[in-house]
């Protein structure tokens, strides 16, 4: 089946965001369906044309060919922590059943008294054996890195590890040499403009893998080797049609070490199945296929708005002239 056949079965959705989450209130993209199920394509608002391409070909891959076959049924998680007041932290962690949470930080220029009592607040509802880990999505400079992860780390009485701090794999290495916190690569693997080669070697002690911008299951499982490094498995903030394929790549992944990003559906208030993809007790089933989406989800979520749907729709159209007819 062709790229151009599966696009007339294409359905645009936008789904509120319990809590504003990367900036974002709304989370909107596109399902399209085809011989092997659903898939999803969701880049979000500032990504250009080339990287929209390769959050197509996930989609593409769902819906053609599927995925490669699990090693594991079950995959553990990590649940997920916004910018949010202490109390609200500490209920999340709570209610999650997982033993394992990774906090967002560095929401604005002055949060790091926030992050620090959200962080404690986050060990005092784990308790002392869960794992803590903290996300900056970029936004430090090393300097300041190396100062928030500090008190970061006295915070959770150790972290986990670090995913992100700064932008650069420059400054990820000089804040990996300053710090006795272990540090992960997300944006700097999946936003390289060719992740199959980018030297992680002195900057990170972890992947971050995600399959949906990185081009599908396949090539995800390519990236993750290529690092030479352990990795983690997490979301790129899908619903459950598209979260599938990453939990398909954590169930593929060789080794697996650590809790993966996959509870993302807390951060949405709506889903476009009936019965969505969540862990339970702080692990997730491995899908083998998509789940479908519900008709009457897909027209409750349809943006009321032609114009939006129009924009999401152009932009699929851009992203398939960049994929192999």
């Amino acid at each position: 089946m062709t790229v151009r056949a599966l696009l007339g079965s294409a359905r645009v959705y936008a789904i509120p965001m319990r809590t504003r989450f990367r900036g974002i209130a709304l989370r909107e993209g596109i399902v399209l369906s085809g011989p092997a199920g659903w898939g999803e394509f969701c880049p979000f608002a500032e990504y250009g044309v080339a990287e929209a391409a390769s959050w197509l070909a996930t989609a593409v891959e769902a819906a053609t060919v599927g995925w490669p076959d699990p090693v594991r049924d079950r995959v553990p998680v990590n649940c997920i922590v916004p910018a949010v007041e202490p109390e609200q932290a500490a209920r999340i962690v709570r209610g999650s059943g997982c033993r394992t949470a990774k906090v967002k930080v560095a929401d604005h220029a002055t949060s790091l008294g926030e992050d620090v009592a959200r962080v404690e607040a986050v060990r005092d509802a784990l308790g002392p054996v869960g794992r803590i880990r903290v996300d900056a999505n970029a936004a430090w400079d090393a300097d300041t890195a190396v100062a928030a992860l500090a008190a970061l780390s006295t915070a959770a009485g150790g972290l986990e590890y670090a995913e992100q701090p700064c932008r650069t794999l420059d400054e990820l290495a000089g804040v990996r040499r300053r710090v006795d916190v272990p540090i992960a690569a997300d944006e700097s693997i999946r936003r390289s403009a060719d992740p199959l080669r980018v030297s992680l070697a002195e900057a990170a002690d972890v992947a971050v893998i995600k399959c949906t911008p990185l081009g599908g299951v396949r090539r995800a499982l390519r990236v993750a080797e290529a690092t030479g490094l352990p990795c983690v498995v997490s979301s790129a903030l899908e619903t459950s049609v598209g979260l599938a394929a990453e939990v398909a790549l954590a169930g593929a992944l060789p080794d697996l070490g650590f809790a993966c990003g996959l509870d993302t559906l807390s951060l949405l208030d709506g889903d476009l199945v009936a019965e969505p993809l969540r862990p339970r007790d702080g692990w997730i089933a491995v899908p083998r296929t998509p789940p479908a989406p519900a008709p009457e989800l897909l027209d409750r979520y349809e943006p009321a708005d032609w114009g939006r749907r129009r924009w999401w729709l152009g932009r699929l159209e851009q992203a398939a002239a960049r994929l192999p007819a």
